[in-house]
């Protein structure tokens, strides 16, 4: 009985141990243990699939993470984010919220700028867009408003009476080449 406590209580050990290497692991892999660095803000008018933690890549690169989002008055969205000490952004970069394949998670992309001025702690953003409603885009796709101009309907009851021609212009008709005048022969 004493030998199948302890075969117990070391597999128990392994379990536990193995445990806390995968959730170390997970800590290092993602980046969730904390990320050091400046913070930046932005602020967008459509924020949809952003969450405290939402990935910010530079040139598909992770370099930061959102650390925080809140509602202004006016309604656009601020988004705090922290972004790592050692990636220096120009004060002209512009900001875009994008995902990962059609139905992919969201996440900020960050297009670099050509200013020789850097982006410091606290800095904001100015050029942004935010999310593009792709389920909006799909319906209205779906339903054949893919931003033409629905035909209005024929104010003229009957189909077969011609149209008033009052104010229409003349067409000018085209023809062919005009034939020579037969005439007598050299």
């Amino acid at each position: 009985m004493q030998q199948n406590n302890t075969v117990e209580t070391i597999i128990g050990a392994i379990v536990v141990i193995v445990a806390a290497a995968f959730i170390v692991f997970a800590f290092r892999s993602t980046g969730a243990g904390g990320l050091t660095g400046y913070e930046i803000r932005a602020d967008l008018p459509r924020a949809d699939g952003l969450n405290v933690g939402t990935d910010v890549r530079l040139s598909g690169i992770k370099v930061g993470t959102v650390s925080d989002l809140s509602l202004k008055p006016n309604y656009l969205v601020t988004v705090h984010m922290r972004i790592r000490k050692d990636v220096q952004i120009p004060t002209d970069s512009s900001l875009v919220v994008t995902s990962s394949g059609f139905l992919g998670s969201s996440y900020l992309s960050i297009s670099p700028g050509g200013d020789e001025e850097m982006l410091k702690d606290g800095g904001q953003i100015t050029h942004t867009q935010g999310s593009v409603d792709l389920m909006g885009l799909v319906g209205r796709f779906m339903n054949g408003q893919s931003g033409q101009q629905q035909q209005k309907p024929n104010p003229n009851p009957n189909p077969s009476a011609s149209p008033p021609t009052a104010n229409k212009a003349p067409q000018a008709q085209v023809s062919g080449p005009t034939p020579l005048p037969k005439g007598p022969g050299p």
